[in-house]
């Protein structure tokens, strides 16, 4: 019996699942077959392989032919397999695809659908495929088989090892005969700043600027805490204060992206871009609009995945349903969110900064200077309430808004920008691998210690205020963030003292 192997890859969410392409042929009575919850467009591949054999003088072996794809439980869809199956075929007895591969450190990867004559045509699943598969380490050397149709978009992938072809026999032409492969390197058209040995890559459009946002200081320090950090912030203010204004302005100072970060956003936004992903649903979203959903074993990423790496915000906080926000507290703890359904169990990636904003009264004009509040203290406290005290717990900075706040000076997006990435740069150095806002444990000992004199201060806070061990952790990494933002080794009283004045009592 003679074996075969390639790769292709299956969407799994957002996520590109890497899928060996098996096939084995038996000197038994001939017959041609998939296996490995192929959909119905794998198994419809069967005709078009067969006739594109035969178009292009191949002879199709009287074998039983086994097409396994692996692994095995993970549901399949598209015609793009036509090409590596095919390939196995018409390559019987010349090579062995499995030596190869275990040989070299490189994987074959073929994408394509086959016309009846042969042609090797393009599908637009092959993209967000590409772009997954390539965001991952372990896929740095492997060797790619694409239609030549589309090269002009494939091409401007960076550090992408492939070979374009434009029909079934070119194809074969290429894997007997391996010419050298010239690889461009990863000159992403970003401006870009080597941190730490590795490119970073930040914005230089500032389509929303800081600038715009007259006076709110206070807001606008916290926003910058919050994105040097990654913290999740609540801005709580009258209506017209300012809360959304800040709110959008902060994807365009976030820490700067690296290559792998980069592609991994594109594979589900199809957009080679450096700016983050800004999500913004409507109270009235779904639960499983939210969270996500599974239907048999096809998984749907609710907006807390699609806003990974990047910002989910809740306007209009207390609007949201209490199980909405009830259900938030897993993915603000943990960064992941699992669905379990009958046949289907996924983690699905949340590492997402949240930012919510909220009315301070059910009219919204508590904190105005300018407008009377129509609510008595039993409908504020009942509108409060809807949010609870452990939600409240894993937010970082909570800041309240005073409506026509003024102030002279003007700090622009750029100089903020600025500020976040040479306080990346020196997280980097001092070999800081996560967010403050993710530090735990022996690295949150490590990098978030405090003096005598801010102990005691420290301890007296949540003495009189009855702050929670997590509450705590939260203040030393927000403080930990100031710090950085001054470039200060040492987290000195200022920091602290800072930190906790944006600590919801």
């Amino acid at each position: 019996m003679a074996f075969h192997l390639l790769y292709c890859a299956a969407q799994e969410g957002l996520e590109a699942k890497e899928v060996e392409v098996e096939v084995s042929f038996t000197k038994t009575l001939p017959s041609f077959q998939i296996t490995g919850l192929a959909g119905n467009a794998i198994q419809e591949s069967r005709q078009r392989v067969q006739s594109s054999l035969l178009a292009n003088d191949f002879k199709f072996p009287p074998l039983k032919i086994s097409v396994n794809l692996s692994p095995s439980d993970l549901p399949k869809q598209g015609s793009f397999y036509d090409l590596p199956i095919a390939l196995l075929i018409a390559l019987y007895g010349y090579c062995d695809f499995s030596e190869l591969n275990n040989q070299t450190t490189q994987k074959y990867f073929a994408f394509g659908e086959l016309g009846l004559d042969g042609r090797v045509k393009d599908t637009p699943s092959i993209y967000p495929l590409l772009f997954s598969l390539l965001s991952h380490s372990q896929n740095a050397d492997s060797i790619f088989i694409l239609p030549k149709s589309a090269q002009k978009f494939y091409s401007k992938l960076p550090n992408l090892k492939a070979y374009y072809v434009e029909t079934l026999k070119e194809a074969i032409e290429t894997l007997k005969n391996p010419p050298p492969i010239e690889i461009l390197e990863s000159n992403l058209p970003f401006m870009h700043k080597n941190i730490a040995g590795e490119k970073y890559y930040f914005e230089t459009n500032f389509a929303l600027d800081f600038k715009d946002i007259k006076g709110q200081e206070r807001a606008k320090r916290a926003a910058l805490i919050a994105a040097c950090g990654f913290h999740n912030i609540l801005f709580e203010g009258s209506a017209g204060s300012g809360k959304s204004m800040i709110s959008s302005r902060i994807p365009y100072i976030l820490p700067p992206l690296n290559l792998s970060e980069i592609l991994q956003l594109a594979s589900s936004t199809l957009k080679i871009s450096t700016l983050r992903p800004f999500r913004n649903p409507h109270n009235s979203a779904t639960k499983a609009a939210i969270l996500g959903s599974a239907v048999g074993q096809n998984i749907k990423y609710g907006e807390i995945s699609l806003a990974n790496l990047g910002i989910l915000f809740f306007d209009e906080l207390p609007h949201f349903p209490k199980t909405i926000l009830e259900s938030m507290r897993e993915p603000l703890e943990n960064h992941n969110f699992t669905i379990s359904r009958l046949q289907t169990k996924v983690t699905c990636p949340a590492d997402f900064m949240f930012i919510g904003a909220m009315n301070p009264c059910p009219c919204g004009n508590l904190l105005s200077t300018s407008k009377e509040c129509r609510c008595n203290q039993k409908e504020i406290n009942a509108y409060k309430n809807k949010i609870s005290e452990p939600f409240w717990d894993r937010l970082d900075l909570f800041v309240q808004m005073q409506e026509g706040s003024q102030s002279t000076h003007k700090i622009t997006s750029e100089e903020m920008q600025q500020s976040i990435l040479k306080a990346f740069e020196f997280q980097k150095n001092r070999s800081q691998k996560v967010f403050n806002s993710r530090l735990q444990g022996e690295d949150l000992e490590r990098f978030c210690t405090l003096q005598k004199e801010e102990k005691q201060i420290l301890d007296t806070a949540i003495t009189r205020f009855g702050i929670s061990a997590r509450g705590v952790d939260k203040i030393l990494r927000v403080a930990r963030s100031i710090a950085d933002l001054e470039l200060s080794e040492q987290i000195q009283k200022k920091h602290l003292m800072e930190a906790l004045s944006y600590r919801k009592i």
